[in-house]
């Protein structure tokens, strides 16, 4: 396997055959979003391209349902229950990996890669709580990445602005970044207005004030295009030795923010447009890649950070045909496969087969180890599996036969077994919104809104007669139609035994 892996390019073999590796990772696009996945109201022609040219997987998952803990996962190849982080960070966080950890960035790090992050960082920066004023230290940098250039928490959280390396864009020692709270507004730096189709329920107050020049350096409706010219940039500077970018998208969180030139494009309203944009960002990547010449030396992952959610844009984008996590039951936050099976496509010429499908078990969190395969690197003890077998085709049987999944709700810590999904409590264990048009509206009420069907649910509402926790056979009933909690006891048993033993270990001393 090794001499297929490192033959290649002249320009592979001058980097010691390592191939480049370029990790996207979209912020909640669901399994339904994409023209490979079956979408028919957009068109991704750029991210369809990947799967044409590489394996689009159709049982991959994030870590978590949440995007915080999922991305923790995919960095450290660790459950992200066993740190107890179940949520988003707060823009008050600090640094959520202990910067001793070993990531992803480390172990390219160890082979003399560069390594840049472009986008969405999510994790919190500092020690303790974070200290907008100062150089923001522990961080990415401490990571194993040599450049950050993004935003440090979310777009719909503030501070709306840039970080680049360890300070906000324009930062002004004379003006600087000052957490206030909610209850100051009137001390806020003022915010570029948002339209009402993104404003409405979409982008929170702003906590800060001071760095007004690093305010105005961000605009909701350019970030996209910003950070996919910060990444192109960054591919640009790489000429000597092996490269790895984490590209984090912002798209398609809310609030949704597509620019000019894609407004209109879809026929899924701003939610598609949205979509269009993302599509926009990775085409650009793949064709400066390609002008470069380093394409076929370059594995490109595609993923989402967790499931789609039920917004109150995507609602207008159901309406008009445009289901996001396709016919699966549930939305981000959630235990029902809508919240965390996620789109997963690789592209590797020459090493992938072209327009092959793959219905193996896996997880992001195993790209960690897999990494540590294509480079030859032991991989750290952790959680996290080598897929490098199922990238390649080569499988006699799974790699992964069980995993734990983290809802939002703790109670709700799911596990998936072969074919079977056992979720301990009733619902979804994520969003609770019970009326249309509420951005977090999810669980049963949305699941028959969709008209999604499911055993336990009727008009809305858990029924009363419903078993106390959930079994399904996902191979028979993917989109979770009937709970079998009744008809397997002794299945039930055995994996919430198993699931215990996950949750004692990682309380273990």
């Amino acid at each position: 396997m090794l001499a297929f892996l490192f033959g290649g390019s002249e320009a592979s073999a001058a980097r010691g055959g390592l191939p480049n590796v370029v990790l996207i990772v979209a912020e909640d696009l669901g399994y339904g979003d994409l023209g490979c996945y079956g979408a028919t109201r957009v068109r991704t022609p750029h991210i369809d391209g990947l799967a044409e040219r590489g394996r689009r997987f159709t049982d991959a998952h994030s870590a978590s349902a949440a995007n915080s803990p999922s991305r923790y996962a995919l960095l450290t190849g660790q459950y992200p229950f066993r740190v107890d982080l179940w949520a988003p960070v707060r823009n008050t966080s600090g640094l959520v990996i202990d910067p001793e950890t070993f990531t992803i960035a480390d172990l390219f790090k160890k082979k003399a890669y560069a390594t840049g992050f472009v986008g969405n960082w999510q994790l919190g920066f500092g020690a303790g709580e974070t200290d907008w004023s100062k150089p923001l230290r522990p961080g990415p940098l401490e990571l194993g990445f040599d450049s950050y250039f993004g935003i440090p928490v979310i777009n719909s959280v503030s501070p709306f602005l840039y970080v680049e390396n360890d300070r906000p864009l324009g930062h002004d020692p004379a003006d600087p970044l000052v957490f206030i709270g909610s209850k100051r507004p009137d001390e806020a730096t003022p915010l570029k207005p948002l339209p009402p189709e993104s404003e409405v329920g979409q982008r929170s107050e702003n906590a800060f004030s001071g760095a007004v020049e690093a305010h105005e350096s961000y605009d909701d409706f350019e970030q996209g295009i910003r950070h996919t010219e910060k990444a192109v940039e960054w591919i640009r500077s790489q000429d000597d030795g092996p490269f790895f970018l984490y590209f984090s998208a912002l798209n398609i969180h809310h609030p949704y923010t597509p620019a000019e030139r894609f407004r209109g494009s879809s026929e899924a309203g701003v939610y598609g447009d949205y979509l269009h944009e993302l599509d926009w960002m990775v085409g650009e990547i793949v064709a400066c890649l390609e002008e470069r010449g380093q394409l076929d030396d370059t594995l490109i992952v595609f993923t989402s950070d967790n499931g789609g959610m039920f917004s109150k844009i995507a609602q207008d984008a159901y309406q008009l045909g445009h289901e996001n996590n396709g016919s699966l039951l549930g939305y981000k936050f959630g235990a029902w496969e809508g919240g965390h099976r996620v789109p997963f496509i690789l592209s590797w010429p020459g090493k992938v087969e072209a327009g092959s499908v793959s219905e193996e078990l896996l997880c992001t969190m195993d790209l960690l180890a897999t990494f540590a395969a294509i480079t030859e690197q032991a991989a750290p003890a952790g959680d996290s599996l080598n897929q490098l077998p199922t990238f390649l085709g080569e499988t006699r049987e799974p790699v992964r036969k069980e995993l734990v999944i983290a809802a939002r709700q703790e109670e709700h810590l799911s596990l998936r077994k072969g074919k079977w999904m056992y979720i301990p409590f009733q619902g979804s264990g994520g969003f609770r919104g019970k009326q249309p048009g509420q951005n977090g509206f999810a669980g049963p009420a949305a699941a028959s809104y969709a008209g999604r069907e499911n055993s336990d649910i009727e008009n809305g509402r858990i029924k009363e007669s419903a078993p106390p926790g959930q079994l399904y056979d996902l191979e028979r009933d993917l989109s979770q139609t009937t709970n079998r909690y009744r008809d397997y006891p002794h299945r039930v048993e055995r994996m919430a035994s198993l699931l215990n033993e996950y949750v004692d270990a990682s309380q273990s001393p």
